[in-house]
């Protein structure tokens, strides 16, 4: 679901004098960018439900407070959630792994299929694990939530051109580390929203 800027402004307003409809329509339209943002961090799905909620009910809680000061409310959202992972992480020092990306396999694979799968899981993650913290946050905010470069920029409260070229040195990295030529890939025509 797309929503303007002055929808979500509108909507946010009528949430903060207390319309649930107006937070609801705020939930529906974040929570899908949010939990995958959640999930890519923290790697189990249970866990990732859990955390996306309590962003939401942080979110709720702290709404009557929430003044755009140039933050947007999805930027604000995206904090919200980024230090409801850190806390998380925190507390039981584990580590994002890609598991969700094997469980949401087809059913219809084989026991080969899924190795070679875990397999290459296993390397993205191992690519991943060696960005910079910066660059891996850009990508998982880009790619794994689905924000655009200027919606990523709100949530790390960084310039849009330095999530940017934060984005283009981790995709530069990860092709390095997993022996990807550039022509070997599909033309990524929504990378650049």
């Amino acid at each position: 679901m797309s929503i303007d800027d002055e929808a979500i402004d509108r909507l946010v307003a009528a949430a903060q004098k207390g319309d649930p409809d107006a937070f609801g329509a705020l939930f529906d339209r974040y929570y899908v960018p949010v939990y995958r943002f959640v999930a890519a961090r923290i790697g189990r799905p249970s866990d990732a439900e859990d955390l996306a909620q309590l962003v939401f009910v942080k979110a709720l809680e702290a709404l009557p407070r929430y003044e755009a000061r140039g933050v947007p409310f999805g930027g604000w959202l995206f904090r919200l959630a980024r230090n409801v992972v850190i806390d998380h992480v925190r507390t039981r020092r584990e580590h994002a792994t890609l598991d969700i990306v094997v469980e949401h396999s087809s059913d219809d694979a084989g026991p080969d299929d899924l190795a070679v799968l875990r397999q290459e899981m296993d390397s993205v993650a191992h690519a991943l694990r060696r960005l910079t913290p910066e660059q891996r946050e850009a990508i998982e905010l880009r790619f794994f939530a689905g924000l655009s470069a200027k919606e990523a920029a709100e949530a790390m409260g960084r310039q849009e051109g330095t999530v940017r070229g934060l984005q283009f040195r981790a995709i530069a990295a990860l092709r390095r580390d997993l022996g990807i030529a550039a022509d070997d890939l599909p033309e990524a025509s929504g990378t650049t929203r």
